[in-house]
């Protein structure tokens, strides 16, 4: 306990590596986070576009920013892309997974192919990275992880089963780590958010009647990817130093709604 009352989202200060960083949600955390000055390596399968993010970042906060081109199927990128961001940034204390894809074929459209690709993505890059970076967690006080899950891990949603399981999966995962990594002080919490407009979900929301997902949502009103950024930034910050295992769902009213 402490009598400490200073805002500290900045601390403990070490860099964070954030997946899927070049856009969305991922992207909201990293600039959330450099604002209040830590260092983010973006971690992206689009190379390019996570340059030109991380140039962004670097001038407007004046913060080290580093992209990394890597595809989190490809479990041989990872220690490279660890090694990278460590050289660049100094300690890493934080990681944020929030790359994603989306299936949208429902029960139907279910293949090898494409279950891989959803579970390859979401689930078990958690694992195997905060595996492989425990020891830069363990190295330095105040690290934590936040997995970017959904409220689709709770709500059932026919069109995309293998997004909802590996989101499901998460929330599960993460309190199973929260236990082994508590040994070392590491925390591990996950975000569901829900209708967040990014690139990702404007595509459903500009084919579907106007005011579709709105009717539902309490405040009446679609998120913004800063909105989830921010609580992100929370939970890698100090402020958050007793909070562990636990999922904030960022939806603005929707799983508690009963509206029709």
């Amino acid at each position: 306990m402490t009598d400490n009352l200073s805002p500290s989202l900045g601390a403990p200060g070490t860099a964070v590596i954030v997946t899927g960083g070049a856009s969305g949600i991922g992207l909201a955390s990293a600039q959330a986070l450099a604002a209040v000055g830590r260092g983010v390596a973006l971690w992206d399968i689009d190379a390019a576009k996570a340059e030109a993010e991380a140039r962004t970042i670097a001038e407007r906060f004046d913060v080290t920013a580093l992209a990394v081109g890597v595809d989190l199927s490809d479990l041989t990128a990872y220690p490279a892309a660890i090694a990278t961001s460590r050289t660049a940034l100094g300690p890493i204390g934080g990681l944020v997974h929030a790359a994603g894809i989306v299936d949208m074929g429902s029960l139907e459209g279910i293949t090898a192919e494409s279950w891989d690709a959803g579970i390859n993505t979401h689930l078990r890059p958690l694992a195997l990275l905060t595996q492989q970076l425990y020891d830069d967690f363990a190295t330095n006080p105040g690290s934590a992880v936040v997995a970017i899950a959904s409220i689709n891990a709770t709500l059932g949603n026919a069109i995309n089963p293998i997004y909802s399981a590996a989101k499901g999966g998460m929330l599960s995962l993460v309190r199973s780590l929260a236990d082994r990594l508590a040994r070392d002080n590491i925390r591990i919490n996950a975000v569901s958010p829900g209708q967040i407009l990014t690139a990702m979900t404007k595509p459903a929301v500009d084919n579907l009647p106007e005011g579709w997902f709105e009717r539902r949502i309490l405040l009446e009103r679609l998120g913004a990817a800063d909105e989830v950024g921010r609580v992100v930034r929370f939970l890698l910050s100090n402020e958050a130093s007793y909070i562990t295992a636990a999922e904030i769902v960022v939806d603005g009213g929707n799983i508690s709604s009963q509206r029709q």
